[in-house]
């Protein structure tokens, strides 16, 4: 009745944290909320302005290019090269309903049934259910602690086989924080290069760094890049993100783009064609408030062992006396009002491990997370 790969698919993990807070009574004060990363503070208001008025318009009401709106996709291609220093076109641009279906699609380009992607682990979940859904193996690419999370080439390339088609990189990473070091970036990509498969690298968070992430758009090396706007101009809910990637590939992308999504969502790309130029001092400052929380996050478990921390998350080590992970997020949850996520959530060999959405929350906010990890044992 059903497809095999949809029931061998995990159920949504984020409801199911929540769920558990069901049960909570409320007496360690209002539940904190760090399961889901999202922007914690509201969009700029002129951003909110501009949204409203181009919901407004008929003329964005109808459908647009498939790969998307061309101020946009200008205006995208613009600050990709003048924060990596390469030169970017809007010809190499594509505009996409969110990141997760950016990382789908181009997996439809990429991977075929029975093929595998190489994914470091821990992993960010919905990247395993797009291709499990798909009949694509994700194959795990484990990461240690000891090195920060950061994979290791070598290693990669002794899981490689002949139905490796892609390797995946997140950085900032997502659900450990982790920043890859460029030339770990360049490495893998050297990898992809002498295999003949392809390299992406989501970037979700760069706007969360202070200095460039990796210089492959100023080599002109081929990979694919994927980005969202829901972080850095805080709208999740209009669902936009983007692939950037050489004309050959975006030729193929097109078949996907169409199929699956016809054109993004219009109001959206006409708001953050202004935006990208016009806020850049404000992202500055977003990026500074995010480095603000981390350093509260850091000092309110400086009792405990974090083993990687960026961005937006902190990856959180149990210690020995708490129990596996899933308890006790769920312990958490129902106790503390403490909602965070269970590292089995993010691929195997993780259940002594807690992520948490630290940037969801103001710093003082943070200040609570000492008592509640201690009264739930964790």
């Amino acid at each position: 009745m059903f497809a095999p790969t949809i029931l061998a698919t995990a159920e949504p993990p984020i409801p199911a944290a929540r769920q558990w807070a069901s049960r909570y009574d409320g007496a360690q004060g209002p539940a904190l909320d760090l399961t889901q990363a999202v922007p914690g503070y509201p969009p700029h208001p002129e951003m909110l302005l501009r949204l409203g008025e181009a919901a407004s318009r008929a003329d964005l009401a109808g459908y647009g290019p498939i790969e998307g709106d061309v101020a946009l996709r200008d205006a995208l291609a613009e600050d990709v090269s003048s924060l990596y220093g390469g030169l970017v076109s809007a010809g190499e641009v594509a505009i996409t309903a969110g990141c997760n279906l950016a990382f789908a699609m181009v997996m439809k380009v990429l991977a075929a049934p029975g093929d595998n992607v190489l994914i470091p682990t821990p992993w960010y979940f919905n990247h395993e259910m797009a291709l499990r859904m798909a009949g694509v193996e994700a194959r795990p690419l484990p990461c240690d602690a000891e090195a920060g999370f950061v994979p290791d080439p070598e290693r990669a390339e002794a899981l490689l086989d002949e139905r490796s088609c892609a390797i995946l990189l997140v950085t900032p990473n997502n659900p450990t924080g982790a920043v890859y070091p460029p030339e770990t970036i360049a490495a893998f990509q050297a990898l992809c290069e002498r295999r003949g498969i392809e390299l992406v690298v989501d970037e979700t968070y760069r706007d969360f760094l202070d200095a460039r992430p990796h210089d492959l758009f100023a080599e002109g090396r081929g990979f694919v890049h994927l980005y969202s706007f829901s972080k850095a101009f805080c709208i999740p809910g209009h669902r936009l993100g983007a692939v950037v990637a050489r004309a050959a590939f975006q030729e193929q992308l097109r078949k996907a783009l169409d199929t699956l999504q016809i054109c993004p969502a219009r109001p959206g790309q006409a708001a953050l064609a202004w935006a990208i130029p016009a806020l850049r001092d404000w992202r500055a400052r977003n990026r500074r408030i995010m480095d603000g929380r981390a350093r509260a996050c850091r000092e309110a478990l400086s009792a405990h062992r974090i083993d990687a921390i960026g961005a937006y998350f902190a990856y959180l080590r149990l210690p020995e006396a708490a129990p596996d992970a899933v308890e006790a997020a769920r312990l958490l949850a129902e106790r503390t009002g403490l909602l965070v996520l269970p590292g089995p959530f993010f691929g195997p060999g993780q259940h002594r491990h807690l992520r948490l959405a630290f940037a969801n929350a103001e710093a003082e906010r943070l200040g609570d997370l000492p008592k509640r990890l201690l009264w739930a044992g964790a």
